[in-house]
């Protein structure tokens, strides 16, 4: 089978190059012809483990190809994904102007019958905007040709994409005719002998299922930090907490981890979203608006702790491990780092920066906020450089190489002994025996 995937973002190139790799040939499709002359010539525009080495894989195999021009290939496809970006407009709705430039250009191109199947995330009801859409650019071009529209949402975690498309819990599927289900369970078929579901249904229900699941994430941890301020109050310790009520099979253990705030392309995105679709429809969803409040103040919870261990944070040099939102990506989206760097250089502190992949990343985030080149902050070689007469480190990210460092080089680098654990990865007793003045979330 021939298909195309227009975005060679996150969710497209992942996609394309898995299944790509189940046998697939695969043409991604983007209008940034600099990206596709770089995937062209090896160079992947993410940072996502293994998927270089697939990309490269199956590029030589002839199964994995390139193109600035969908109408090129429209005519050797019979499924062509769109995956490409639906961004917060200023209401935190998401915009779709990139969903339905696709449907145009399907409409006004298209010689024989094509699946449109949306992985972008996108509310529901989008799939009628977009069959609409092609059919204006059918009528306006006076030809009666049949196609479908499906919606098969992404599940994708950032850090272990390539592993959640080869063996996913399940493949949500929304179609509406059977011509569409035969051609998806076609496309999906090689996976099956992995063992896992293709759950199909009608398409607002799977282009529900994917906001719904992220909100119901995101509340998870913002129920989590909430809980871990209050334990601080109360004298509790959250981790013994999260521990009592993870091994209650109702409830579960994941998504139950304190920390300094979720980021990301995904659950901000979506939480505004789905307020926003509620408040369309005469709906008000105050869980979710919790949820997203909770998560604004989380991510000032470092910045509130460390004033508390400082009478005066003015001239403080600090050290920040970790900016990426989450390890195992260079993803800077909504990540909590921005917002305490930000806080630390209004207060007057100089800031030592590190991070084991995201660095480039953060440059350009930074840059977007106007602060990319301010004198006091400096981009560190390693762990250690970054801690050199710090009066504080900061850890933001748990990328796994911050997770045992020496310690006592750690203690002879620092001017200060405060170290302020945002993901809850140390002992508090190790520390303390270590000569640190430790603070953590919920501790």
């Amino acid at each position: 089978m021939k298909i195309a995937i227009v975005g060679t973002g996150y969710v497209g190139l992942v996609s394309g190059t898995c299944f790509a790799e189940m046998g697939v040939d695969v043409t991604c499709v983007d209008i940034d012809s600099q990206k596709i002359d770089g995937l062209k010539n090896g160079v992947i525009p993410i940072y996502e483990p293994g998927l270089e080495d697939m990309v490269l894989r199956n590029v030589k195999a002839e199964r994995l190809h390139f193109t600035t021009q969908i109408t090129d290939i429209l005519d050797q496809v019979q499924v062509v994904f769109s995956a490409v970006g639906t961004p917060p407009g200023d209401d935190g709705s998401a915009d779709l102007k990139y969903v339905l430039e696709v449907a145009r250009t399907i409409g006004r191109n298209m010689q024989q019958y094509i699946l449109l199947v949306t992985k972008s995330t996108v509310p529901v009801g989008t799939a009628a905007i977009v069959r609409k859409t092609i059919q204006d650019e059918l009528d306006k071009r006076g030809v009666s040709i049949d196609f479908g529209v499906a919606s098969n949402p992404e599940f994708l975690k950032e850090g272990d994409a390539i592993n959640d498309f080869m063996s996913p819990d399940r493949v949500v599927v929304g179609v509406e005719t059977e011509k569409a289900k035969e051609i998806m369970t076609k496309l999906y078929r090689p996976f099956l002998l992995n063992n896992f579901r293709v759950i199909f249904m009608d398409i607002p229900s799977a282009e529900m299922t994917k906001y719904a699941a992220n909100a119901m994430l995101a509340t998870r941890i913002s129920f989590m930090n909430d809980v871990a301020n209050l334990c601080e109050l109360l004298g509790a310790d959250v981790n013994m907490v999260r521990k009592g009520i993870g091994t209650d099979q109702r409830i579960g253990s994941k998504f139950l981890y304190p920390g300094c705030g979720y980021g990301g392309s995904c659950f901000p995105k979506d939480v505004k979203a789905l307020i926003q679709t509620a408040e369309q429809n005469g709906y008000e969803l105050k869980v979710l608006k919790s949820v997203e409040d909770v998560n604004e103040n989380q991510k000032q919870i470092l910045f509130k702790k460390l004033k508390k261990h400082f009478d005066q944070l003015d001239g403080k040099t600090i050290a920040i491990w970790g900016l990426s939102f989450k390890p195992n990506t260079d993803d800077m989206r909504e990540a909590p780092s921005l917002v305490l760097i930000d806080r630390l250089l209004s207060a007057g502190c100089k800031v030592r920066l590190f991070d084991p992949v995201a660095i480039h990343e953060a440059q350009k985030a930074l840059a977007r906020m106007g602060i990319s080149h301010h004198e006091n902050i400096y981009f560190a070689k390693d762990i250690y450089d970054a801690i050199l007469d710090v009066d504080a480190l900061l850890l933001v990210t748990e990328w796994k190489e911050f997770r045992m460092p020496s310690w006592p080089v750690v203690k002879k680098s620092m001017k200060g002994n405060l170290i302020l654990d945002g993901r809850n990865i140390y002992d508090k007793t190790e520390m303390q025996e270590q000569g640190f003045i430790y603070d953590c979330i919920g501790g």
